[in-house]
């Protein structure tokens, strides 16, 4: 039977984008983790709720335990015993407790911690996201160079080929010495060797984009983007006035959740030192028997009922109580600590990247007109070669300059693209 071909994936940018955040592997794990903390914090929840146990017990003596009572009670002699056994040799018992917490300190501030603890996870899971994002748009604009790098290089090396069939007819004539025919047989050979390993290049580039975007590495993949587009449309210099909102920032708020969790650690030390109350009520029935008899309708069971309240506290610990609250303490100020760090980092990278994506700009503008400027000397140095104005060595360094041009314009679009990336990954862009 013939096995049908798959249909390759095709993706714009943002369509992307939008897979790696609905496929991606570590983003689905993610997800299972704020279902997780969601569930703990049912389960945390429901400890403070009204609990019922029930409990069911058969019991048969194998041998029955015997008791001594004072002989004198059955008419025998002052001081002696007599050997007896109470109750019947099988019994069985039914029983439910009701039981509700009054008051726990450390119940109030786990539902306290519940909360922080959901709301840790829900900020990983989108601090994971704009990592996807960034590690996204980078493979497909990486993904894209690459592929624009082997047109180039097919195109030159086209190019080469023409001008040493041009050179080597020349050569054949006499018109030049043969240096300037290896020269450019040498110069073919690199530009070859590039292209060898653009191809290489671009497999692991793709390989990568179907890594993030959660395919497998066998699966075909088609861009519908250019790097040329892209790039226009991340020249955005608005994005350097852009206001700064730190609360926005997700490494802000993961810093802050922190705090939150070291001051409820140190409230839960401090609450152990609190009393516990429980309020609770027990039922149940009790059946004795010699035998087992006890499904029939002649058994008789005995109720009983009973409710209270039961208070804990505790008295002493040796100071490992004050040990541990010291510790929470501690903690606490490391965090308060760290989160300060964390606004001094973000305000730093916030200008480093406003900064970076700049000079990006500025770089893909220079490249621009470097490389129209190299296209332009190319072409006359080429024309002054078959003129015999210029030598052969002019025309390779020529075309040398071109190619690093191309270069270094593909990889100053890839770096505008990745540096806007970074500044709306401070600004919080990514998660709107």
């Amino acid at each position: 039977m013939a096995v049908m071909a798959q249909s390759p994936y095709t993706f714009t940018m943002q369509e992307a984008i939008d897979h790696a955040l609905a496929h991606n592997i570590r983003i689905l794990s993610a997800q299972k983790s704020i279902l997780s903390a969601e569930f703990e914090r049912r389960k945390t929840i429901a400890t403070g709720l009204p609990q019922i146990n029930g409990d069911l017990s058969y019991n048969n003596w194998l041998k029955q335990q015997v008791s001594l009572i004072p002989a004198e009670f059955f008419g025998g002699n002052p001081g002696e015993f007599a050997a007896v056994t109470f109750g019947t040799k099988q019994n069985v018992g039914v029983s439910a407790e009701l039981s509700q917490q009054l008051f726990n300190g450390s119940y109030l501030v786990g539902l306290q911690a519940s909360k922080v603890y959901l709301a840790i996870s829900e900020n990983a899971k989108e601090k994971l996201e704009t990592e996807v994002v960034k590690a996204t748009t980078s493979a497909y604009a990486n993904s894209l160079m690459a592929d624009e790098s082997i047109r180039i290089a097919e195109k030159n090396l086209g190019d080469i080929n023409k001008n040493l069939k041009d050179i080597e007819g020349m050569f054949a004539e006499g018109m030049i010495e043969e240096e300037s025919v290896e020269q450019l047989r040498v110069l073919k050979s690199s530009v070859e060797a590039n292209y060898n390993n653009g191809q290489r290049m671009r497999d692991l580039a793709y390989n990568m984009l179907k890594l993030v975007l959660g395919l497998k590495i066998n699966d075909q993949i088609m861009l519908q983007d250019n790097l040329d587009s892209l790039a226009l449309q991340n020249l955005d210099l608005t994005l350097l006035e852009q206001g700064f909102k730190i609360e926005d920032n997700v490494d802000f708020r993961i810093a802050k959740n922190q705090e939150e969790s070291s001051a409820l650690l140190l409230k839960l030390e401090k609450s152990k030192a609190l009393p516990q109350l429980n309020a609770f009520i027990n039922a149940g029935y009790n059946g004795f028997n010699n035998e087992f008899k006890f499904t029939e309708t002649q058994q008789q069971w005995f109720g009983y009922s009973m409710a209270g309240i039961r208070m804990s506290a505790p008295i002493f610990s040796s100071l490992g109580r004050q040990a541990s609250t010291n510790k929470a303490r501690m903690n606490l100020d490391i965090a308060r600590i760290q989160l300060e760090e964390t606004q001094q980092r973000l305000f730093f990278e916030l200008e480093s990247a406003k900064s970076n994506f700049q000079y990006a700009i500025e770089t893909y503008y220079n490249n621009q007109e470097s490389l129209l400027l190299a296209e332009r000397i190319s072409s006359k140095n080429k024309v002054k070669f078959l003129e015999g104005i210029a030598s052969s060595f002019d025309l390779l360094q020529a075309q040398k300059q071109l190619y690093e041009a191309q270069y270094n314009y593909l990889n100053s679009m890839t770096e505008v693209i990745n540096k806007k990336t970074v500044l709306d990954t401070i600004l919080n862009n990514l998660s709107n």
